[in-house]
């Protein structure tokens, strides 16, 4: 009600079609649902349904230069002349886009290729399981549709409209990861601080709105790409209604009302109405006609319909059934009259508002009702979004840790939030075989990895691990650890991942050494056990007291190859391996800056600009534009062309993730002496953004990246009388300006101090040298 949510949005007695049930569930935890659904109502019952993907106009286009051997850039370019719209169509852009038009009228191979492509337009390409619907039925449901197995799970073989049009139920059981995470945080809140979270039922905390108004919606649901982030910083929210109508307006179509929504948000005397009696219903989003339930409000209030007959004009209005709406337009205006000459709906001009103002609220609507959105919908993922929002704002290190563990494995998610945590400045520590648990956890306010995220070792033996410390106590060594799960399923591969991973750091051998020795070790354990198991003991199992207590058969048992610790870069490389990214440091750390400035473009920014292109937004850096990154090799591979030409494919990940580099033979040939896993490069290429894949770098030139060494300006004051540093410094200030290009700095004995900037040029230099001295003015590299 506080939100004027309308249930006849929903369901009503003058509604024909069947409603939609979409229902969101934790993600892990969707299969129960979908099981519970077949116990209560009987396997036979229930089925999925089935979905075609069919060819759109870009994919057919591609599908088939394919088939017909078109080179593949001549079949890209084309396929992108096509707009990036909804339900665009081959014959509407030869309409919309003159140089298609031009082609396909002049190249008879391009003219044969799009004539294929519009006959197979709109065709199935191939069939699949829905992602979320299901069918629940009163009779088994083969009683009503024929049925179709894949890979064991049972669909329908009619698509969800059919169903409907057949009368059917139909559900979407979708998995929400954002309910998953809110469950994990809430878990992770009560094991740290022993409390249950609960949301303030107003949803009004000001330090809750503070995330969005500085724009630190990393991890916030909904709220994560840069244009929703900046949409909210320009919009400084302050309410539940400003997140519905941020979810809501921020789309296709809608978009368009967002200045004018931020205007009014910030000067409300500002918003306009057609007319006084549209105030009561739009005042919520300030002259903004943003939801379908005020589309409602509006035929309701103003023209006196119902709210079940208001839903029917809306929907008629979205679906742009012209015929209904004219029919409705004259209602809308002058009301009816029933078979009897009763007034069955007022109408506005009865209820007071003049023909014209109505005629134009009408047409407001009408066109307004196509890119609505239903308010129940954005309020209900308003709330998701304020919950998480709530979580990160008062438990950070949980709720970037539940975060981190939906993600496990997504190598470019999870380096995007390792990224978020430094920024809020919480460090992310790397697994202990004594504080790990399965998942990322939360220790002392610092997120510890999981055992069950290093590569090799499983759930399973994660689990033993973990319970076997919990019951029996912490482990006190390396040797007391493999003797304890050396009947667990623990394997080598598993160890060896561990050690790697940096999960035994704190016993006293290094991981190097660790490496050396940990197989005669577990062979030790191994044959010691088996021995026993058989009742045969060796002579050197026998020892005295004396002995077992100075521990003389562990060191019998025991032999470590002791051997100096890995370097620096070797042990990151070992983290990278095992844990998929960078934890105790990353090997571009320390040339942040120099990258910053030597390239023009990130992983991040990438993946942003390419979100924006499938979004239709506004974007950052466009397909085909010439760009500069930097990153380290994390994975080659090479490949022979049709026409034995070489080229490769190299994985370079950055401080925010990675991307794909495509190498043809020339730039190739220029590159290959650096195309080396762990190689730190610099590329020149093309950015590659295609609705169908993730963002790529065409390269031109990849080399080995060198820090740029700059160059300063020293004046060397050393002995120097005060008459001659007063000369000096004359000479500073004469060529100080807006034109500053240099910087200096004042060397005086051993000291040297920053003496701000100038502006040189060869002649400056030579001047200064000549007045002041070679040996006191120099050039010098840093």
């Amino acid at each position: 009600m506080k939100y004027q949510l309308i249930f006849e949005r929903f369901l009503n007695p003058e509604r024909i079609s069947m409603p939609d049930f979409d229902v969101d569930f934790c993600y892990e935890r969707r299969d129960e649902v979908i099981d519970y659904v077949g116990r209560k109502y009987g396997h036979d019952h229930v089925s999925q349904i089935i979905t075609f993907g069919t060819m759109s106009a870009r994919m057919v286009i591609r599908d088939v230069g394919r088939a017909l051997d078109f080179p593949y850039a001549e079949t890209d370019k084309l396929a992108k002349m096509i707009p990036n719209e909804l339900h665009i169509t081959i014959q509407k852009s030869l309409e919309q886009n003159k140089e298609l038009a031009e082609l396909y009228l002049s190249d008879e191979t391009i003219h044969k290729l799009l004539d294929i492509a519009m006959a197979l337009e709109g065709m199935p390409r191939q069939a699949s399981t829905h992602a979320c619907g299901v069918v629940i039925t009163k009779d088994p449901v083969d009683t009503y549709v024929p049925l179709y197995m894949r890979d064991n799970t049972v669909s329908t073989q009619f698509i969800m409209t059919t169903l409907e049009e057949l009368g059917l139920l139909k559900m979407d059981f979708l998995g929400l990861r954002t309910l998953t995470v809110i469950n994990d945080c809430k878990k992770l809140v009560k094991n740290d601080f022993g409390i249950d979270v609960v949301f303030d039922e107003e949803m009004n905390d000001p330090k809750v709105y503070e995330l969005w108004q500085e724009g630190n919606s990393s991890g916030i649901f909904q709220f994560e790409s840069q244009g929703m982030t900046n949409f909210m910083k320009e919009l400084k929210p302050d309410c539940l209604e400003d997140i519905i109508a941020g979810v809501s307006l921020y789309r296709p179509g809608p978009m368009d009302q967002i200045p004018r929504y931020i205007a009014n948000k910030k000067d409300p005397d500002h918003a306009v109405y057609t007319h006084p009696a549209l105030k009561p219903i739009l005042q919520v989003t300030y002259g903004c006609m943003v939801y379908q339930e005020q589309v409602m409000q509006i035929v309701r209030d103003l023209a006196g319909y119902s709210l079940g007959r208001a839903d029917l004009v809306r929907r008629a209005m979205g679906k742009k059934k012209l015929d209904v709406m004219a029919k409705e337009r004259e209602i809308f205006i002058h009301g009816k009259l029933d078979d009897n000459g009763n007034v069955e709906i007022p109408g506005c001009v009865r209820n007071g508002i003049d023909e014209e103002s109505a005629n134009r609220i009408f047409d407001e609507m009408a066109e307004f009702a196509k890119y609505a959105f239903n308010k129940s919908h954005a309020a209900a993922y308003a709330v998701v979004s304020y919950q998480t929002a709530y979580l990160k704002a008062y438990y950070p290190a949980e709720f970037m840790a539940a975060t981190l563990n939906s993600f496990l494995g997504n190598l470019d998610k999870v380096p995007e939030y390792i990224d978020e945590c430094k920024r809020m400045h919480i460090e992310v520590l790397k697994p202990e075989i004594n504080h790990s648990e399965t998942r990322f956890t939360v220790d002392d306010g610092k997120i510890r990895f999981g055992l069950g995220s290093v590569k090799n070792v499983g759930l399973e033996a994660t689990n033993l691990i973990v319970q076997e410390r919990k019951e029996k106590g912490p482990f006190t060594s390396f040797t007391d650890f493999c003797e304890r799960i050396q009947d667990k399923g623990v394997n080598k591969k598993c160890i060896e991942s561990l050690i790697k991973a940096g999960a035994f750091d704190e016993f006293e051998q290094t991981r190097s050494t660790l490496i050396a020795s940990f197989e005669g070790i577990v062979d030790s354990i191994t044959d010691l056990s088996k021995k026993n198991f058989k009742g045969q003991v060796s002579m050197f199992d026998l020892g005295s007291p004396e002995e077992e207590t100075d521990n003389s058969l562990e060191k019998l048992k025991y032999v470590f190859t002791t051997l100096k610790e890995y370097s620096d870069k070797e042990m990151l490389s070992m983290e990278k391996e095992m844990l998929g990214l960078y934890i105790s440091g990353h090997p571009l750390e320390g040339m942040r800056a120099e990258i910053e400035e030597q390239t023009d473009i990130n992983s991040l920014q990438a993946r942003n600009a390419w979100e924006q292109m499938l979004a239709n937004e506004k974007q950052d850096y466009q397909d085909g534009q010439q760009v500069k990154w930097a990153g380290i090799i994390s994975s080659v591979k090479k490949k022979y062309t049709k026409n034995n030409k070489i080229m490769a494919f190299a994985t370079i990940e950055d401080l925010y993730g990675s991307m794909e580099v495509i190498l043809f033979e020339n730039a190739y040939q220029a590159s290959s002496g650096c195309l080396m896993e762990d190689q730190i490069v610099f590329v020149e290429g093309r950015l590659s953004l295609r609705e169908d894949e993730k963002p790529k770098l065409v390269a031109r030139e990849i080399r080995p990246f060198q820090a740029q060494k700059k160059t300063i300006l020293i004046f060397d004051i050393t002995d120097l009388t005060e008459a001659e540093k007063d000369r000096t410094r004359g000479a500073i200030k004469f060529f100080m300006g807006d034109r500053n290009n240099i910087a200096i700095q004042i060397k005086n004995g051993e000291d040297m101090m920053p003496g701000g900037a100038m502006y040189l040029t060869d002649e400056i230099l030579q001047e200064l040298q000549a007045e002041l001295g070679e040996a006191r003015v120099f050039l010098e590299e840093v």
